[in-house]
This record gives C-alpha cells, sequence and structure tokens, in this order.
C-alpha cells in the first residue's frame, strides 16, 4: 500500500510536517492516558481505542500507509517523520484497530473487489475492528495443514472448525478466514480467504486467559456458519496464495511503526532506566559493560528502522524481495526481546512489583517485566522465527527443501 505514487518529500517539506505533527501531538495526546487506562474494564478499553482512532483520522494520521485516495497517500519519509513523532511523544498506539488497518486493509485493496473495498475501507475508517482467523490448534507455524472447512451450498459456503491466538477476536466485527474448500487437493491448493462477518450465527468467541491475567488471544469455534459466496477474497481454492500475497509484504510494513516506536521509546526509557540510580546510589550508564550493551542495542535498533525504512520505499516502488518482509519480522520480533530482557535486567527487583500495566498499549507499557513477557508474542504469531528462518532459506536464498543427498 504506502504512500502509493507519492513523491519523494524535499527536507523542507519534512521538517514542515513535523513541527504540524510535534503541535498536534502537545494538543491532542491525552494527558496521563497510561495511568487513566491501567486496570480499566474492557468496554472503556475498546472506547478509549476508537476515540483516539477517531482523532488521528480526523488529523490525516491514522493510515498514512494507506492509497490518498482512501486516506492516507504519504510517503515512506513521511510515515517515518509521524511515527517518530507519535513515539516521541508517548501517544497511544492502535492496538485494537492493528489487523484492520493492516492485514485487513492490505487484503482488499491488492485482493478485493470493487464492492469489497467500497464496502469495508471506510466502514473501518468508521471504527470497524477486524481479527485474523488463520492458526489453529493443529496448524499454527504449519497454516497450510488447517483443518477448518468450507463446504459450498448454493450461494454460500457452510463453515466448520476452530482458530486459534485470534488476537482481540471479543471485540471484532468481521475476520479474515482462511477455510479449506477442496479436501482432496495438496495442502496450499485447496484453501480459500473469505470475509467473515462475526455475528453470523453459529460462532463461539473464547477468551484464552494468559499467565499474567490478560485475555487479548481467543479461540473461535464455528458451527455451520454460513458465509456468503460474495464475501470469497480472490478466486475459490487459492486462498493461500492470496494470504502470502497481500500479507506477506505487509508484515514487514507494519514493522516500520514499531521500529520507530522501538528506538524512540523503548530505546530511550532504556537508557532513562540506565541513568537513575541504584540501591547502592551507583547508576548502571556508568559502568562500561552497560554502556557496551546499550551501544550495541541502538546500533541494532538504527539497522532495523533503515531494514523497515527500505522495504516500504521498494513496496511503493514494487520491488520488495521474496523474503525481505521475513528478514524484517525476524529481525524486530528478536531484537525487541533482546531490549525487554536488558530493561529486565536493568530495573531489578523492582520491575517485579510492576505487574500492571496500560489497557490500551502494546508491549512499551512501562512495566519492564510484563512488556518482556509480552515480547515473546511477537516471535510466534504471523510465522514463528523458525517459519521465517525457511522462508528467508527458501525464498532469499534459494536454498532446496529437503536435504541434499551426501550433505
Amino acid at each position: 500500500m504506502g504512500g502509493v505514487g507519492a513523491m519523494t518529500s524535499s527536507v523542507a517539506d519534512l521538517d514542515d510536517l513535523r513541527a504540524t505533527v510535534r503541535a498536534w501531538c502537545r494538543a491532542n495526546i491525552p494527558a496521563g492516558w497510561r495511568a487513566a487506562q491501567t486496570g480499566v474494564p474492557d468496554e472503556q478499553y475498546v472506547a478509549f481505542q476508537q476515540e483516539w482512532f477517531q482523532q488521528l483520522r480526523s488529523a490525516g494520521y491514522a493510515v498514512p500507509h494507506w492509497p490518498a485516495e482512501w486516506g492516507g497517500g504519504m510517503s515512506a519519509a513521511e510515515q517515518i517523520v509521524l511515527y517518530q513523532e507519535l513515539a516521541a511523544h508517548d501517544a497511544p498506539r492502535l492496538v485494537l484497530a492493528f489487523v484492520s488497518i493492516h492485514h485487513a486493509a492490505s487484503t482488499l485493496l491488492a485482493a478485493g473487489t470493487d464492492e469489497q473495498r467500497k464496502r469495508h475501507l471506510p466502514a473501518i475508517l468508521d471504527g470497524e475492528i477486524w481479527v485474523q482467523g488463520f492458526s489453529e490448534p493443529e496448524a499454527g507455524s504449519d497454516l497450510a495443514s488447517l483443518r477448518t472447512t468450507a463446504r459450498a451450498e448454493g450461494e454460500s459456503f457452510v463453515v466448520n472448525g476452530q482458530k486459534l491466538w485470534a488476537s482481540g477476536a471479543r471485540y471484532a466485527d468481521w475476520c479474515l478466514l482462511l477455510a479449506r474448500t477442496d479436501p482432496d487437493a495438496p495442502k496450499r491448493r485447496g484453501i480459500s480467504y473469505f470475509l467473515m462477518d462475526m455475528r453470523t450465527p453459529g460462532i463461539d468467541v473464547r477468551p484464552i486467559r494468559n499467565a499474567v491475567g490478560e485475555s487479548h488471544f481467543c479461540e473461535i469455534f464455528l458451527n455451520d456458519v454460513v458465509i456468503p459466496a460474495a464475501n470469497l477474497i480472490g478466486p475459490r481454492d487459492a486462498g493461500w496464495r492470496v494470504a502470502q500475497e497481500t500479507l506477506g509484504a505487509e508484515r514487514g510494513m507494519t514493522m516500520l511503526e514499531l521500529a520507530e516506536r522501538l528506538g524512540n521509546a523503548g530505546f530511550r526509557w532504556l537508557v532513562e532506566a540506565c541513568s537513575r540510580p541504584g540501591p547502592g546510589g551507583t547508576r548502571p550508564i556508568d559502568d562500561a559493560l552497560v554502556q557496551d550493551r546499550l551501544a550495541a542495542l541502538e546500533t541494532e535498533i538504527v539497522g532495523l528502522q533503515a531494514l523497515c525504512r527500505g522495504l516500504v520505499e521498494r513496496h511503493d516502488a514494487g520491488t520488495v524481495g521474496p523474503a525481505e518482509a521475513s528478514i524484517v519480522k525476524l529481525y524486530y520480533s528478536e531484537l525487541l526481546q533482546r531490549v525487554m530482557d536488558f530493561g529486565v535486567e536493568i530495573a531489578g527487583l523492582a520491575a517485579h512489583t510492576q505487574l500492571t500495566k496500560a489497557q490500551s498499549s502494546g508491549w512499551e507499557s512501562g512495566a519492564w517485566v510484563l512488556d518482556f513477557i509480552g515480547s515473546w508474542e511477537w516471535t510466534i504469531p504471523g510465522g514463528t522465527s523458525e517459519i521465517q528462518r525457511t522462508i528467508i532459506g527458501e525464498r532469499g536464498l534459494g536454498l532446496p527443501r529437503e536435504p541434499v543427498a551426501g550433505g
């Protein structure tokens, strides 16, 4: 998607944009939002996220990566400035709308019909929430082994099965669903891609409570759920290809904002933690080993940001390589773990007493132990680190799928 057709912005234009965004942030980011969003009921969390989304939308900052005709149109350089300023001013992140504005929109723009785009893209801007229904109990890393079935009946499909690790499914209006429409075809060739209305009879959403008491992930049980054939994305039985083509590059593009936040918020907090005196009165940052660790992490973050920026620019130009998104996703998720791990190490015992965090935030809550735990999620969804390495080896390096005889 990106700023499709956008010209490279001049330095003066970017400076003007930065000043504009900076002034907007100072005037509009809710003061004390972290404290106000800590421990709140789900309804308050949803309301806050949707209200914040509309504030960003009014300013033109909610979907900068969409094409201009749909409310976006920012160039890669402009998006970087926007995300840098939002991170620097500790703006809430659009956690609830993440799948909607990235994965759903990407799929609709790349493979949807005109009617599907006109129906859903404006609705997403109005607050329609989407969830991704891909993973299953026996098909997580090996997604092509999914068992959820969609049986054609007249002008509809009847769906039965179960989805797992569906982020935010409790609040979702629509679902991006992969289901098997040809059980006799090779496993990657018999899958279709659907848009599923979450209010359809036969859908049962059950939250999964994790070790720290959160229920971000859910299970979705599907019992004779009827989906109109008009809700197919792409051709029947070609859902695997659609999913790979539309979400592969987007998997990397979603990292642009996250990489800027890691550098402009996460790393800043880490430096601040290192600069505070410990129990003995000494500051960790005065230790040469700590300085070396910080320098190494900062170097990695700068590298990540460069990778993400390059990926968005090549996506706009249509020159993204087959494994670039996997490289960025793998790099980000494992670097995030290292940053959060060091934060816990520096914060010491004090970090283990902060066991609540703001609802309307992701890993960047400021609670080091919870952020460290949350960072491990990033090596699983969207394809585990092992899957990313396989993609990089096969598609990026051209390595053989099977071991070479005698090797």
